[in-house]
């Protein structure tokens, strides 16, 4: 029977120091995360205030066009809370998945996907959404600064999972004490029509009418 050597002194102590340095490390990567998510925050509170100073539409969605990208994740997240809604933050920006955040509203959980758009936003976009929210059993909310299409409005409409939130629902979103709301009904139980009229898409919830702003 062979005899596994028993490990020297300095063996023992060079896997010690491996192993705290990898702990260091691992411990490192996380501080930088944390600070950097800290500073994306900060940033967002601080647009949200600049959003409140700008006199127009056209002037807060041109500012959100030009924003950093993860300060606008987080800035909907802070706009979520500002309304009194849960939010699940992830650990990184990247590697999410299509993920952005999740929100809890009613009993629901809604994942995120924030886009800035100057123009039309892709379709593909939208139907890799849909797919993904399909994936993970779970409904979804595609924000965006751009413009939705009729293909994307399509996708969304037929969608029992998925609702876009653009232009004006886009900067009540950011506007505290607004009259943003999201419909908490079981999307089986909605009867979504193609019909637009000028800015409104009328939703029909359980035999009750609703109107909307879409952009």
């Amino acid at each position: 029977m062979t005899m596994i050597p028993f490990p020297t002194t300095e063996n023992l102590i060079l896997w010690a120091c491996s192993a705290i340095a990898l702990l260091a490390v691992v411990f490192f990567r996380r501080s930088v995360r944390h600070r950097r998510h800290k500073r994306k925050q900060q940033s967002a509170r601080r647009v949200l205030e600049r959003i409140k100073t700008l006199p127009g539409f056209p002037q807060k969605i041109n500012y959100l066009r030009k924003i950093d990208p993860f300060v606008f994740e987080e800035l909907l997240l802070e706009g979520f809370e500002a309304h009194g809604f849960r939010t699940i933050r992830n650990k990184r920006y990247t590697g999410d998945g299509g993920i952005d955040g999740q929100v809890i509203i009613g009993k629901y959980r809604y994942l995120i996907q924030a886009k800035r758009y100057r123009g039309h936003i892709a379709l593909q976009h939208v139907q890799e959404f849909e797919k993904l929210l399909k994936r993970h059993n779970c409904r979804g909310l595609f924000c965006h600064t751009g413009k939705t299409g009729a293909g994307s409005k399509s996708v969304s409409i037929a969608s029992e999972r998925m609702e876009i939130i653009s232009g004006q629902r886009l900067i009540d979103l950011l506007t505290p004490g607004s009259s943003f709301t999201i419909a908490t009904a079981p999307q089986t139980m909605m009867k979504r029509t193609a019909a637009t009229l000028e800015t409104s898409t009328i939703v029909k919830d359980a035999g009750k009418e609703h109107r909307y702003h879409e952009s």
